[in-house]
């Protein structure tokens, strides 16, 4: 496979999640080590209350920890949060941010950035799919196995609000339902192999 020129190539996590997702979010960032080669993207399913995540996650990883403006280049070795009341997309290597498209009910921000991803990356990708309320992601599961990737869900007995691992294991396109300790270590694995 060629690489357009000036793409990038190395693999982007995305870890969606809402309510009870900060204990997912600090336990795998925890078992993560800093220099991997990955860009993970935390997609936390919120809608107007502002996201502290920023604030509260340096203190669980030595990777950088940057919330997402316009056009921010995605790096490796970096964790990126979404800002609230926004839909995130990736395009030309950049972010992207553009007013939130469901601004009632629950939100979809994170089927809306996976969906992003498999049309506008050329690396590997990973969806992680961690505590909270509703479905949000699930639409978007199948389409990240048909683009190569790989699906991971929080084991539910391991997540405060299992209802958004347990929509994810419904569309039947998950790959692996570990705790956010084992998904630290299949990412580890993951990003070892996409080294290679």
């Amino acid at each position: 496979m060629t690489i357009k020129s000036g793409s990038k190539d190395f693999p982007i996590i995305c870890v969606g999640g809402s309510a009870g997702a900060l204990n997912a979010y600090t336990r795998l960032l925890e078992n993560l080590p800093e220099d991997m080669g990955v860009a993970i993207v935390i997609v936390n399913h919120v809608r107007t209350v502002a996201t502290m995540l920023h604030e509260i996650l340096p203190h669980h990883t030595k990777m950088p920890v940057e919330l997402i403006t316009e056009k921010l280049d995605i790096q490796p070795n970096h964790v990126f949060i979404i800002p609230e009341n926004r839909d995130l997309h990736v395009l030309n290597n950049e972010f992207r941010l553009k007013p939130i498209s469901k601004p009632r009910g629950w939100p979809d921000v994170i089927t809306v950035f996976l969906r992003s991803m498999t049309q506008h990356w050329d690396g590997k990708l990973i969806a992680v799919i961690v505590s909270g309320y509703d479905g949000d992601g699930a639409a978007a599961l199948c389409g990240i196995k048909d683009a190569g990737g790989i699906t991971i869900a929080q084991r539910p007995d391991t997540a405060s609000q299992p209802d958004m691992p347990e929509s994810a294991i419904s569309s039947g396109c998950i790959d692996f339902i570990l705790s956010p300790e084992n998904i630290a270590k299949e990412i580890k694995r993951i990003a070892k192999a996409a080294k290679k």
